[in-house]
């Protein structure tokens, strides 16, 4: 039975950071400790891992603090918390020179300068970036750092199934108690198919986003809403479920999933959204063009799509430096080279796909949760940072500095916190291995159809509700076979998959009006005629 300090579910930026600074923390004062990060399959698996664009931070002298706090709070529609988006602008510097002390590399220009990209919504080059690769270069150096700490144990391919708290002590756990508190989480292991109690003074969870309730998504396979559902199942409070991010530009594919991101900052290179004929649309729909705010670009290109009758639209940049955009990007170049587009005088077919959730977990100011020494951050968290709409490469900043401020919580709190002696075994009495995964493959077929038809880009009540309906019978044909059978990996990614889900349909039936990412025809329609 495993025992730590520390307990982290996830091995993207926010864990990874988090766990790095624990164990330098200890180990600078030669003082014992045990750090556990479990990740559900191999460590480098992480939406991080995909984040191609960069990280934002004010780095130039011609760039402000005022003006990135104003270009988040304009992307977020204005609801964003200020307080928390002046912290995390104020403090990026500090995180992105510790990334690079860790040894993360981002590009510079010959004279030696940081080459800083510029993207849609930022009013000023503030992207430090590394190629079209910076999740994975961020990655490669937190995972180097990991590995040279003899006080963090990881493990991969271990699945996390349920957080523990006094409901597993047989207490009665309301959803407003006050008192609730974490004591690890029940995990499966893969390789024995045993679920095992991993207990802790301190969790963090740092599971990533939930793409992978719909059709299309940029997510990784392993994004399946786990660290909210599990929370959420725990009495742990969720905000802001209803602004879910399209990207608009990843590469058409059908029937690929993870969809292949064509990174925002070709726009910003200065590639052009456009009809197969050659002609553009952005200059209908806003005055910034092809580097509008997301939102707005997404619900333009599905705008066109469905006015014109088409599958995707195009992103050009034949017209650019070609020896320049290889440089910068040498992913997407050869990506696209071997499906047979050359860029060079092909466009690019680009579609909307399911990108980024900018709500989740609700936590304060320093990543703490409603629940007693549980910690939230990356993008399972809702911090404030966002509002309506994130800002294009705040996603790994807001990861870093939220996994800055829940160590410095963390590490003030823990040695107050008390680990119960008689938390139970996992029980599993009762229930036997499903004969058919046949029945899990159709459902998660389902629920994706659910939510990409009817709560995706834009949305209708009646559409909602239809969704509802539907989601309600899943849930319950679900929950049946959940009782039935022994814990695996399929069958709970597709419970919390359904979790999350109602939670999006959720707060989106509440919100009454349009902002940010949530678009109800219904809502637009009242306000025309108000």
């Amino acid at each position: 039975m495993p025992q730590f300090d520390f307990l982290v579910i996830g091995s993207g930026i926010a864990g990874l950071s988090y766990a790095a600074k624990l164990a330098r923390h200890f180990e600078a004062r030669n003082e014992p400790v045990s750090i556990g990060i479990i990740t559900k399959v191999q460590a480098d698996e992480t939406n991080t891992k995909y984040a191609q664009g960069g990280i934002a931070a004010v780095w130039a002298e011609s760039d402000s603090f005022e003006k990135h706090i104003d270009d988040t709070m304009d992307a977020g529609d204005g609801i964003n918390k200020r307080q928390i988006v002046e912290i995390v602008v104020k403090e990026a510097p500090e995180r992105i020179q510790e990334l690079i002390d860790y040894g993360t590399r981002f590009d510079k220009v010959p004279e030696g300068d940081y080459d800083l990209a510029k993207e849609g919504g930022h009013s000023d080059h503030r992207i430090l970036h590394f190629k079209d690769i910076t999740g994975a270069e961020i990655e490669r150096a937190l995972l180097d750092e990991i590995k040279s700490h003899p006080s963090i144990q990881l493990f991969t391919h271990y699945y996390a199934v349920e957080l523990i708290t006094q409901h597993h002590l047989g207490e009665t756990v309301y959803r407003y108690r006050e008192d609730i508190q974490c004591y690890g989480a029940y995990v499966l292991n893969r390789e024995t198919s045993g679920v095992e109690k991993f207990l802790a003074k301190s969790t963090l969870l740092a599971t990533g986003g939930i793409g992978n309730i719909y059709q299309s998504t940029t997510n990784p396979t392993i994004a399946t809403g786990d660290g909210i559902a599990m929370a959420y199942r725990a009495k742990g409070i969720c905000d802001n479920m209803e602004f879910v991010q399209f990207h608009p530009t990843s590469l058409h594919q059908p029937g690929k999933k993870p969809s292949f991101l064509i990174s925002e900052a070709v726009r910003g290179f200065g590639g052009i959204l456009k009809h197969a004929d050659g002609s553009t649309f952005m200059e209908y729909y806003d005055d910034r063009l092809s580097l509008a705010p997301r939102d707005i670009v997404a619900r333009a290109i599905d705008s066109e799509m469905k006015k014109n009758g088409v599958e995707h639209v195009y992103l050009d940049v034949r017209h650019l430096d070609y020896t320049k955009f290889l440089e910068h990007f040498p992913n997407i170049t050869e990506y696209c080279l071997n499906i047979g587009i050359d860029v060079r005088k092909d466009m690019i077919p680009v579609v909307p796909a399911q990108h980024y959730l900018c709500g989740g977990i609700k936590v304060d100011e320093w990543g703490e949760t409603n629940i007693k020494h549980l910690h939230a951050a990356g993008e399972c968290a809702c911090t404030g940072l966002h509002g309506a709409n994130r800002l294009a490469s705040n996603s790994l900043l807001e990861a870093v500095v939220f996994g800055h401020r829940a160590y410095l919580s963390a590490l003030e709190s823990f040695s107050t916190a008390q680990v119960p002696d008689h938390i139970p075994e996992w029980d599993d009495s009762g229930t036997t291995h499903p004969e058919e995964n046949v029945l899990v493959t159709e459902m998660t077929r389902e629920l994706n159809s659910i939510m990409s038809n009817y709560v995706g880009i834009v949305r209708t009540y009646r559409r909602m509700k239809r969704a509802y309906d539907r989601l309600q019978l899943l849930h319950e044909e679900h929950e049946q076979l959940y009782r039935e059978s022994k814990v695996s990996v399929p069958i709970c990614e597709l419970r919390n998959m359904i979790t999350v889900s109602y939670l999006v349909l959720k707060m989106a039936m509440a919100r009454r009006e349009n902002v940010g990412l949530h678009y109800n025809l219904d809502n637009l329609r009242q306000s025309t005629l108000a």
